[in-house]
């Protein structure tokens, strides 16, 4: 039980970006909970408002501090909490914002509970945000549930030590530090016990956990230039020892650190999942190079020949930046080039989007927008293409389903799940069920969403 007390009080969260703010907000309100309060919806009146933001892009910026003017408005007299990445960016910014009353650096969210009594008590303090630039431990918070009620996503490491030209995260988020593994496996130990069957394995940069493990000062000055990729494969075999789990995915994962040993022992593990999220951002090597992506086009591709060497028709799902400065139509064009060969499951397209205080912000040569807008339509034209060439190959075989919910869709009720790739299957004719494995045939593709299919034994 928490030492400080907020009985009665009703609290609310806006949660911005990614899923590593989202396990970071259930953590939260679970701490708040334990203190005694009630977590209320962001747009009802509350007494305390976290507002975990974002930083990804300058769009991100501006959407975060329109929630900290909404939380405040909602209820001029409550207590605003900034916390996040945007906080951890432009700290000084936030706290000039009339609107903040608590400003919670990115590696202080577990304290939230004890610096709020520290600021109800009119002790002086406004901001406690650390210098995440520095070397640092990992920030262990728990969590016992989710909101989604079949799959919990679970941190299992935070930081980034690529410095992607573009990107602002390794800033906001600092140097990576994993988290231990027998706190990862008591918390999914509970969630197995609460009845999850799906864990998620999230982080900034999942590739890299373990790394801060080294025991030698050699392979830590190194970290940025090896992965050790041991340390995530013990992780995935302890977790499929839990009964309970009946799948493991695996987040984003850096195209450098798939090596055959590697795959090969994670496909021994019947439990994970065939679908590999690979960020390639371009199919063009001069582009990459300004991106300081460290890895070519022709790497990429390796990659992909290795997952497909050990699995039965992954899918394989990336990002995609277009528009980023200096690209050229012919470097597009290669990037075009290379996505139709190498034919993924799903294309994230994004228009680079410039972010004040990274590398690529200063660059000459910024593509116009009407550019952008023409490049990102050709690409989405191109993976709707795959994506449906790709939901057809699954025609032909039995999908186990993992059921979540159901929908209406053209006036018929179905019960909606995704299959292992992580494609959404539509049934019909199945009692309303909901986080229960069952095996359907597919009968057609209903939309460029789902698939319709039938129980089946």
């Amino acid at each position: 039980m928490n030492e400080y007390r907020f009985d009665n009080k009703k609290v609310a969260f806006c949660t911005l970006g990614c899923k590593v703010n989202s396990y970071e907000s259930d953590a939260m309100e679970e701490l708040f909970k334990s203190a005694g309060c009630e977590i209320v919806d962001f747009e009802d009146k509350a007494d305390i408002y976290v507002i975990n933001t974002c930083s990804v892009t300058n769009m991100a910026d501006r959407k975060s501090r329109q929630m900290l003017h909404k939380a405040k408005k909602n209820n001029p007299e409550s207590i605003v909490v900034a916390t996040g990445c945007y906080v951890q960016t432009a700290k000084d910014e936030v706290l000039e914002d009339m609107s903040v009353d608590l400003v919670i650096g990115n590696n202080q969210k577990s304290g939230i509970i004890e610096l709020i009594a520290q600021y109800i008590n009119n002790i002086e303090l406004n901001s406690k945000v650390s210098d995440i630039s520095k070397k640092c431990e990992y920030e262990n918070m728990m969590i016992s549930s989710t909101a989604e009620k079949t799959r919990a996503y679970i941190k299992i490491q935070d930081g980034c030590n690529q410095f992607c030209t573009y990107c602002i995260i390794p800033y906001a988020r600092g140097r990576i530090r994993s988290r231990a593994h027998d706190d990862i496996i008591k918390e999914i130990k509970n969630l197995e016990e609460k009845g999850y069957k799906e864990v998620v394995l999230t982080g900034i940069h999942i590739s890299s956990y373990g790394l801060d493990f080294a025991e030698d000062e050699e392979s830590t000055l190194t970290i940025a230039k090896k992965f050790r990729p041991e340390y995530l494969l013990k992780l995935v075999k302890d977790i499929a020892s839990i009964d309970g789990i009946k799948r493991i995915r695996l987040g984003s994962l850096e195209p450098r650190v798939i090596e055959e040993e590697f795959i090969r022992e994670l496909a021994s593990v019947d439990k994970v999942c065939p679908q590999f999220h690979l960020s390639l951002q371009s199919g063009c090597d001069e582009t990459l190079k300004r991106m300081n992506r460290k890895y070519s086009a022709k790497e990429y591709e390796e990659k992909c020949c290795i997952i497909r060497k050990f699995y039965d028709n992954p899918a394989i799902t990336t990002d995609v930046i277009v528009g980023f400065p200096g690209e050229t139509d012919e470097e597009f064009s290669k990037t075009l080039e290379f996505l139709k060969r190498i034919n993924l499951a799903k294309i994230h397209v994004f228009k680079y989007s410039m972010r004040k205080g990274t590398v690529a912000a200063r660059m000459a040569n910024q593509v116009p927008d009407n550019i952008k807008t023409l490049r990102s339509k050709m690409l989405i034209e191109l993976t709707t293409k795959q994506h449906e060439a790709y939901m057809e190959s699954l025609l032909d075989k039995k999908q186990l389903i993992l059921l979540e919910e159901n929908v209406e869709i053209n006036g018929v009720k179905y019960n909606i799940g995704y299959n292992e790739q992580y494609v959404r299957f539509a049934i019909k004719d199945i009692n309303e069920l909901s986080n229960e494995l069952v095996l359907v045939k597919p009968i057609k593709i209903l939309n460029e969403e789902f698939i319709e299919a039938i129980k089946t034994m």
